[in-house]
């Protein structure tokens, strides 16, 4: 259900049971908690030739779901046989963070529905993306549930908290403008691989440091300090091309 491949400085992450709407299942959570894992201990040895460290540990990770959905979340069929509901939640939770936690920058790429726990996956990604075919909505309250999986963390950080409170309490539907207006995805593109690559084109080391001073919730002057050290480290590294430019 969880495909990968390395193409040059991309990965791409697929969710690939559309005839589901790549619902997920326990076992694709795991799946896809692992593939994110990856990119931290070698990457896809059938995707890349040995001894390959770039696409061992490719600066951008592309997140998408495969046919014309990107998730439905949580597949309700096994919601509904759970015995152990709260182990599930921290399951999902566990996938979230492997993707926000990933040493790669990731993108994810809403090409049609993402509800619940999809929606939740992409809150985890750093840069989020739509196609004008997306929507998105937290509907589990109509079930009498709500999003578990990092959620109602992610989402006010993301998106406001009294936007993220309407969106999440009233399970309405936004389209792909909306989200761009409320903040949920900071673009609308006909291709999200697009993005990917233009982010892949940065500099990997820079995009390591970013993502990681960026994501760092400590507190303010201890970012900064690390902030400090990471932005020496970097002039450092490209002293060289620092002058040559100048020098243009």
């Amino acid at each position: 259900m969880i495909r990968t491949r390395t193409d040059g400085d991309v990965r791409v992450v697929t969710l690939d049971r559309p005839e589901a709407r790549n619902a997920l299942r326990p076992a694709d959570l795991t799946a896809l908690r692992e593939a994110f894992a990856e990119t931290e201990g070698g990457g896809d040895a059938g995707d890349r030739d040995a001894g390959d460290r770039d696409a061992a540990h490719p600066p951008v990770t592309l997140l998408r779901g495969a046919g014309d959905a990107f998730c439905a979340g949580a597949d309700l069929d096994a919601v509904a046989a759970l015995d152990d509901p709260q182990a599930f939640a921290r399951r999902g939770q566990r996938v979230a963070a492997a993707i926000e936690e990933s040493p790669s920058v990731v993108v994810c790429g809403i090409d049609g529905p993402a509800r619940g726990g999809g929606v939740e996956l992409a809150l985890a990604a750093d840069v989020r993306v739509a196609t004008p075919r997306a929507t998105l909505a937290e509907p589990g309250v109509s079930l009498g549930l709500f999003g578990a999986w990092g959620g109602t963390v992610r989402l006010p950080r993301v998106m406001g908290e009294g936007d993220a409170l309407d969106f999440a309490l009233s399970g309405r539907v936004l389209d792909a403008d909306a989200a761009l207006r409320t903040g949920l995805v900071s673009r609308v593109v006909d291709d999200p691989r697009s993005v990917a690559d233009e982010i892949a084109a940065g500099e990997a080391d820079a995009l390591a440091a970013i993502k990681r001073r960026m994501r760092d919730r400590r507190e303010s002057g201890t970012q900064e300090d690390a902030e400090a050290a990471a932005f020496a480290d970097l002039h450092d590294a490209h002293a060289d091309e620092i002058a040559r430019l100048r020098g243009e």
